[in-house]
Order: structure tokens, then sequence, then C-alpha cells
């Protein structure tokens, strides 16, 4: 097959299988991926196919796995030959066990790398899962493998698929550019493509455009998956929560950005906050708030004859009154510009602010406040694009309080993450300004909780 010795095949998937082969030209093995013979003639399928060598050629970064021919069967199905990674995909990795944090952190970086090479070159991946992360491990000495003749190929060298400390000093590359796509052949990609459980929101909705911020949300998914049940460091915790917001908007632009903000948190990489915690739910939440509201100082009105003290964000605009236990951080609503500059102002309360996104135990809210572009549409136009399908919505109800009409949605049943959460928002009076405030009650929470705290949120238009 394209002049090389076929030794077994390696996998095979729903487009394509992939063999082990070995290239007497370069003397080296190779992975040979082959078009399934059921697609051979659907012309549309032939095509992403070609097109996932030649982006691979243009982008011809050691970050990505690298293309080194393509071809035509007699049968006229098409192949691609390719570098093999001997290490195994990150699934082997992580069916195998626990990743340590730091090698975790190490692997997610690499990947973010990768992925960055595809953005500059103005491609999105849209299939970033573990089996599409690949390692290929270093080599001791001549990085030639020595064979005794040219048709005769030396045994495949053995790297253990499951070995974390290899992970940690090999080559990790990103493979599978079969979903990929040339951002400039089009404004938006629509094709509803991806892999459950890593895709974005917005990949599983033909009417959304897709772009770099979708393999945002897969990168985040990723690092969710590869910390495991123990959970990520809350540095990393913070940025995974903003990759994975479910709005595009709320995450980071692209690879490059993701990129910069983890390597930020190289000091926190110790571990995360090993404090007991109840596993009833073990999933994150899809929440909005995973768009986070950015670190600041938020000022507490604690006096000791108040029983609830009050919190006001950096801005002034936002001041909530606190339920027992609960404390607030925040100093913008990340994601969200602001008309002068700087983020939109918001706040996240909750008897944990921190372990809100990525604990689905800890109850709170995110209070913001968005003005122009959102106050275009009414609230029950803003909510409808804020919704949880796989949870159980109850009807749509309005309520005023403190001098506010708010509309609001509850959802229940939640199959993951969250069990509960409530959305509401507001157009605050002359129509400028959309208050929004999400909140994930506690267990024993009243039926008039969500009520209540709306009652103590003062909202101030511009």
């Amino acid at each position: 097959m394209g002049g090389c010795r076929i030794e077994r095949l390696l996998g095979a998937g729903a487009f394509a299988t992939v063999w082990l082969g070995f290239d007497p030209r370069l003397r080296d093995w190779v992975a040979i991926k082959v078009l399934a013979e059921n697609w051979a003639n659907d012309l549309r399928i032939r095509e992403r196919f070609s097109l996932e060598a030649r982006l691979l050629r243009r982008v011809d970064s050691p970050r990505l796995v690298r293309v080194h021919t393509v071809g035509e069967l007699a049968d006229g199905r098409p192949y691609i030959v390719m570098e093999w990674a001997a290490g195994g995909s990150l699934r082997d990795l992580l069916e195998a066990g626990d990743i340590p944090a730091d090698t975790a952190w190490g692997i997610l970086r690499q990947v973010a790398a990768a992925v960055a090479d595809l953005h500059t070159n103005g491609i999105v991946h849209r299939d970033l899962t573990p089996g599409n992360v690949l390692l290929c491990p270093p080599r001791p000495g001549d990085t030639t493998p020595a064979t005794t003749g040219e048709h005769t190929p030396p045994e495949p060298p053995a790297v253990p698929t499951a070995d974390a400390q290899a992970w940690s000093g090999g080559r990790i590359v990103v493979a599978d550019l079969g979903l990929a796509k040339a951002m400039a052949a089009a404004s938006g990609l629509t094709a509803r493509a991806g892999t459950p459980g890593y895709m974005a929101p917005e990949q599983d909705d033909p009417s959304s455009t897709v772009d770099e911020r979708a393999d945002v949300y897969g990168m985040g998914r990723l690092g969710l998956r590869l910390f495991g049940a123990a959970g990520p460091p809350p540095g990393v915790a913070a940025v995974l929560a903003r990759a994975t917001a479910p709005a595009p908007a709320a995450r980071y632009r692209d690879a490059d950005a993701f990129a910069r903000a983890l390597a930020d948190t190289a000091t926190c990489r110790a571990g995360p906050d090993r404090r007991p915690r109840r596993n009833r739910r073990t999933a994150v939440a899809a929440l909005v708030l995973a768009a986070g509201a950015t670190a600041g100082a938020v000022a507490v009105d604690a006096w000791r004859d108040r029983p609830d003290p009050v919190a006001t964000d950096a801005s002034g605009r936002i001041s909530v009154r606190l339920p027992p236990g609960w404390r607030a951080e925040g100093a913008g609503w990340a994601g969200r510009p602001a008309a002068g500059g700087g983020l939109a102002p918001a706040m996240v309360i909750s008897p944990d602010p921190a372990h809100w996104v990525t604990d689905p135990e800890v109850p709170g809210a995110f209070i913001g406040l968005s003005d122009g572009r959102e106050a275009a549409t009414d609230a029950a136009d803003f909510l409808a694009g804020h919704t949880h399908p796989r949870c159980r919505a109850d009807p749509v109800r309005a309520v005023r309080r403190a001098d506010v009409e708010w509309t609001i949605v509850r959802y229940a049943a939640c199959p993951t993450g969250k069990p509960v959460i409530v959305e509401a928002a507001a157009l605050l009076a002359g129509g400028a300004t959309l208050g929004y405030v999400q909140v994930t009650p506690p267990d024993a929470a009243s039926a008039t909780f969500v009520d209540d705290l709306l009652a103590g949120i003062t909202l101030r238009a511009r």
C-alpha cells in the first residue's frame, strides 16, 4: 500500500481504517489511513478526507501529526501516509487510571499549543477528543531505525501507552482533522459535527456559527477529563470554567488566549483543594456563569448587628444582600466587554465562590449587567438563548422584586451537574440595561429562596 509493507491494523472508525506500515524509503514506521469502502463513492466524504491531508501539510507543525504522502488504492479509495504515534492516544492513558496533576497540566498546554498552530493558519479542528491526542515518544539515539534490508522492517518500538512518565517526556501531537475546516472557506461553520461530551453547544445547532471558540470549548472539556475526579487546581479550574462556557462570547477567543491563561496558572499546580466533598454528582454543570466573574475585590458591608451583609461589586452598580454564610467574589463579566472599556459588571456569590462552577454540590449565584446589545430584546428572549435542554423546564413566570420586573425559568432534574438551575433576567428602567441572574439554590432551600434573593439585589442602570 503506497509502497509500504503492512504490519497490522491499528484501528477502525466510521469513516476510515488505520494501518501500521513500514516505509522502506523513509526507513521508518508509518500510519496509513484509508477511507472506508462504504464511503468511497461519496464525493463529500472523499473531499473531507483529502482536505485533512492538505490542511496538515499546509500547517506543517511538529505539534500536529505529519503527512508524508497521499495516494489512491487500486479500487479508487484514497489514503494518507502519516507519521506513526507509537505511544498511543490520550484515551489509552486515561483508561489506565488517574494522571498526575502536573502531567495533566503539561499535556493540556501541549494540546493548546498544537491547536494554536491551527488557529494561526485559519483552521478550526472541531473534534478535540482524547482519541485525537497522540504521543510520539522520544527515541534513544538515532531516530532512524536500523534495518536488515530495504524491505525488512525492524520490530516496532515498544512504548507503554499507559505510562504517564512517557507522556511527560514525549512529543504530543493532535491528529484527525477529518472534521476540520479552513475558516477562509466560509464566514462560519454550520455543519453539525463533533463528539458528544467534547463538542461545543453551537456545533449541535445548524443555525449557529462555529469558529475558534468551539475548539476552546473542546480543550476545556479535555482539561476536565484530564484532571479527573480530583479536579484541577483552583487557578486551572477557573480557566477551564471560562473555556467551557456555553456561550461562545464568554470563552477565550482562540487557542492562543487559552494557552496563555493556562500558562499563568503555573504557580498553582500543586493540586486542588482536597477538602472532603460529597460526590452525589461529579459532572461540571453547563452554566452560563462558567463565563465567570473575573477575580477582583468586592466590598462587603458586614456590620455585626446586621445578620445579612451586603456585597457591592467594583463598579458600584450591583449590590446584593448575601444569604447567611455566603460571600462574594468577582470584578467583571469575563468575555463580555463594557461599552466604555473593561468588562461588564458582574459578581459570583456562594458559600464557596471558587468552587461553585466546578462542584455541583456548591450552591451560588451569578449576577451580571449588560448594557446596549442585550437590551435590544426583552428578558424572555434573552432567557430563550440560555436554556438547559437536558433538564426539565418549569413554565416561565414573572415576579416583581425591589422595583424590578423579573422573568424567571426554573430547570430541574438535570441529569449532570447542578440538579436545579434558575435563570432570571430583567430590563432596568429605560430599557438600555439588562440584568441577569443565574441561581443554583441549596438542597434544602425554601420555595421562596430565589424570589427572596432577587428582592435583595439592587441593580443600577448606566
